[in-house]
């Protein structure tokens, strides 16, 4: 609504010539309404009302063993649904009428159901496939088996039925009297035959029989259960398995002495089993303090390493020989300061619902494989190691100039070829090496990344496997499904079109599940054949519930990094009222990579950091920056080497000039950023480099100081120099840009947060870069989360609100109606009547 002002300026005196001349103005002036920070529109969009519009997104097939068959479930807003699929046949049915199931099982509890609402969980099939079960939980409270106390306050629990339905004759019956086994315990690594389970206690070694097991995991207190020891050496922080490092110090000494899990790897035959035993015992301590643990604060220690620190982890592999108890420390040894990896072979599509999954490692009964790789990052060798002689020998490395990254190798059956994935030439691509390590061909080339192996065809010399960015006109981020021959020739894509894709396929390479969008397209899932011939449409998600709130897809759009040269790719999100007739302000969320950039590619449920936080009347945008990924080039995903604070800010901020230049409703003079953990990072550092720029920004869980966050990253990404003196001594130099650096800089309008409890990037970061703050004399907003981990956790609706509080003030000018909207009670839904 317009409001009309009358402005009479009676008398201007204005001096022309050395005289004054009396002039009369009369002005009719039209001034807006002052906008408003649209708090119900974005409370209308929290998560837990997401979870009410938005059901299934995709298919996620149960691939069963003994066909080609697969069962999944599928919910939308009339309800949940269970399918069964053929491909062979090319038929999708229902696994039971669900109608008629709710009033079979209504008739047995008691309780009432219905086709919309029948909480079936834990279906399974059994071995023959021709039936399967299932438990509902039921209204009737129950004493718990191990209680006797039924005052006790978790003594009692709601009875849960279980039952048994045969698919062929559509016969549903109780299992009376069905104990349900309880699950398995973590801490045990069972071996491939089950004849032993190898576990952790006190700091070393132990095992068990079959049968000893099997009474832990009814009762793991049981005195009659037998367990045999098999080291005796090891201490804390130089244990044989976990040591409970990272709980707080009280639960620590109640948990020494119980079991814990030893995360060792079994050879195929259950003869062996290989473990990595680290020696963290120099690594300096940490500590955060949970200061809402009742009834007084705790302390929890921790070793955590920094970049530059001479004091490191060693790590040791140990391979066992359990018929022997035995073990041999096998040698390893190649660079300073080196780290080591063990792989786990894959695991089959078709075993996903197995109750026992053994860990095997990567390998067979004669060799296993794992990574070694130097403290700069620069050097990585894929060994393996011998079993019968204990020898470990370098296969494959890679040597480059910045860090070096690997996937686990895939292996051939029978030849004893490795597949290696590699960016030994700028792209990452597979190459096909023989088992002694000599290169045999490279299998993909092209300027485009491969991504990861879905299958090995070792009969027909097939390699199945994810790529982006080798299809023209297309996000480059998008996900496709391809197929090469070995030897690099017939390489086929399998799903085509314009989205990114998830996909699923069975063990035997014959059919893929293909789920795919876009962050502007509705999800849709289809069964694809061997060739990538569509079969069958499976799902398309039902978004009507969203879009009758008002939902409005955002808005991929492209723009160049600040070289002129490099395509950045981002997505803009607008408020749902959106009109383009009005000036909008524009907030950044960002994070900076290099692992990975902060920008939707597929349409997902996960809205609070985008399309929420428009909704109080923002446009909203994530977009790359050079440096931010790894699906790209091996130049862009280090661009940002020995730069870690500003290698990406320049992109963010030319992202905004010309999306301004474009867009006449985006206001480039308000301008707010905000990111989460390096997003935190980025986000001051852009408020310090550009402070005349940026306006306003939100920072969680920064990293503002990486001289103090952890090794493997900062090292990594930024970089750290090994130093040989003369003498053959090896040490290493590490430096950094740091945000409190620049605290000097600050002019726009900053709030901090970080939560009191995180153990990943330390509250530290945030609390030194405020003191530097405080000392240069600025303003600026400090917000600690109580109790919260990196993540923030519970408290993660409370910092969302914050966030908006503080954008709404400083580039709306307005959070007037923020008392609207009851944190707590927005959510709740409940009436407010007293009872």
């Amino acid at each position: 609504m317009k409001r009309f002002y009358l402005v009479i300026l009676l008398i201007a005196f204005i001096s022309f010539s050395g005289r004054s001349q009396p002039r009369t103005f009369t002005l009719t002036e039209t001034l807006a309404d002052p906008p408003k920070a649209n708090y119900q529109l974005a409370s209308r969009f929290s998560p837990n009302k997401i979870r009410k519009m938005v059901y299934s997104l995709a298919v996620d097939p149960h691939w069963l063993k003994l066909s080609n068959r697969f069962w999944y479930e599928y919910e939308t807003p009339a309800g949940k649904q269970w399918y069964i699929v053929d491909p062979a046949q090319r038929t999708k049915k229902a696994l039971f009428n669900t109608a008629a199931l709710a009033a079979e099982i209504t008739n047995i509890i008691r309780d009432p159901f219905d086709a919309q609402h029948l909480p079936v969980e834990n279906l399974k099939f059994s071995r023959d496939e021709k039936s399967i079960s299932f438990e509902l939980k039921s209204s009737i409270d129950e004493l718990k088996k191990d209680r006797k106390d039924k005052k006790a306050a978790d003594s009692m629990q709601k009875k849960i039925f279980y039952f048994n339905y045969e698919l062929a004759g559509a016969r549903l019956s109780e299992v009376k009297n069905y104990e349900k086994p309880k699950a398995k315990p973590e801490w045990g690594s069972v071996a491939p035959d089950s004849s032993a389970v190898i576990f952790t206690r006190n700091f070393n070694l132990y095992w068990m029989d079959k049968a000893n097991y099997l009474k832990a995991v009814k009762n793991e207190d049981d005195s009659t259960i037998v367990e045999h020891q098999l080291t005796k050496d090891g201490v804390k922080f130089y244990a044989y398995g976990e040591d409970g490092d990272g709980e707080d110090n009280v639960e620590n000494e109640k948990k020494n002495k119980k079991r814990r899990p030893a995360r060792v790897f079994w050879s195929p035959d259950a003869k062996h089993f290989v473990l990595n035993r680290e020696d963290s015992r120099l690594v300096r301590d940490l500590w955060v303090i949970n200061n809402t643990a009742s009834p007084r604060p705790t302390l929890e220690t921790y070793k955590y390493e920094m970049p530059g620190e001479k004091e490191t982890p060693k790590d040791e592999i140990l391979l066992f020989d359990f018929a022997a108890k035995s073990f041999k420390k096998l040698n390893i040894s190649a660079f300073k300061d080196q780290s080591v990896s063990l792989w786990s072979a894959p695991s089959l599509n078709k075993d996903r619902d197995n109750e026992f999954r053994p860990s095997l490692w990567l390998g067979n009964n004669s060799r296993f494989y794992f990574s070694r790789t130097s403290r700069d990052l620069k050097r990585v060798d894929i060994c393996a190691a011998d079993i019968t002689t204990g020898t470990v020998t370098p296969v494959i490395d890679e040597r480059f100039n910045t860090y070096v990254e690997i996937n686990r190798p895939g292996l051939v059956k029978n030849t004893g070829e490795i597949i290696h994935w590699s960016e030994r030439d700028g792209w990452a691509h597979f190459y096909l090496f023989d088992e002694k390590g000599k290169l045999k061909n490279q299998i993909t080339r092209g300027s485009f990344h491969c991504e990861s192996i879905v299958n090995v065809d070792d009969k027909n010399r097939v390699l199945y496997f994810t790529a982006n960015g080798r299809e023209a006109k297309e996000d480059p981020y998008y996900v496709h499904l391809y197929r090469i021959n070995f030897d690099g020739s017939g390489m086929k894509l399998l799903n085509a079109g314009d989205f990114d894709h998830l996909v699923s396929m069975n063990d035997e390479s014959t059919y893929t599940v293909d789920n795919f969008s876009r962050v502007n397209t509705v999800p849709q899932s289809v069964l694809l054949d061997r060739n990538g011939n569509k079969l069958m449409t499976l799902e398309t998600a039902d978004l009507s519930l969203l879009m009758a709130a008002g939902y409005k897809f955002p808005e991929p759009f492209k723009v160049k990094a600040d070289d002129g040269l490099t395509d950045l790719y981002g997505v803009m999100y607008k408020p749902f009222d959106f009109d383009p007739k009005k000036k909008y302000p524009i907030i950044e969320y960002v994070y900076p990579g290099p692992q990975t950039e902060a920008v939707n590619k597929s349409f997902n449920k996960s809205m609070d950091r985008t399309d929420r936080l428009a909704q109080f009347g923002y446009v909203v945008i994530t977009v790359g920056n050079r440096g931010g990924n790894p699906a790209r080039s091996k130049w862009y995903h280090t661009y940002g080497y020995g730069n870690l604070r500003d290698y990406g800010l320049a992109d963010k901020k030319v992202a905004v000039e010309q999306l301004a230049d474009r867009y006449s409703y985006i206001d480039a003079s308000r301008v707010g950023i905000t990111g989460h953990s390096g997003g935190g990072f980025m986000s001051t550092a852009a408020m310090l480099v550009y402070p005349d720029f940026f306006k306003a920004a939100v920072s969680n869980a920064g990293n503002h100081d990486n001289s103090i966050y952890n090794r493997w990253w900062s090292e990594k990404h930024n970089g750290v120099k090994e130093i040989v003196s003369a003498k053959g001594d090896t040490t290493f130099k590490y430096a950094i840009d740091k945000n409190p650096d620049l605290a000097k800089n600050l002019k726009g309008h900053l709030m901090v947060m970080a939560g009191d409890m995180d153990n990943n990037v330390h509250p530290a970061n945030s609390i030194k870069l405020a003191s530097e703050l405080m000392k240069a004399g600025k303003r600026f907003e400090f917000v600690i989360i109580p109790g919260a981990r990196h993540a923030f956790g519970a408290m993660t609706e409370y910092a969302f609100w914050k966030l908006a509080d503080h954008f709404n003030k400083y580039l709306i000018g307005d959070f007037s109606q923020a008392g609207e909207v009851d944190i707590i009670e927005m959510d709740r839904e409940l009436e407010k009547n007293g009872k």
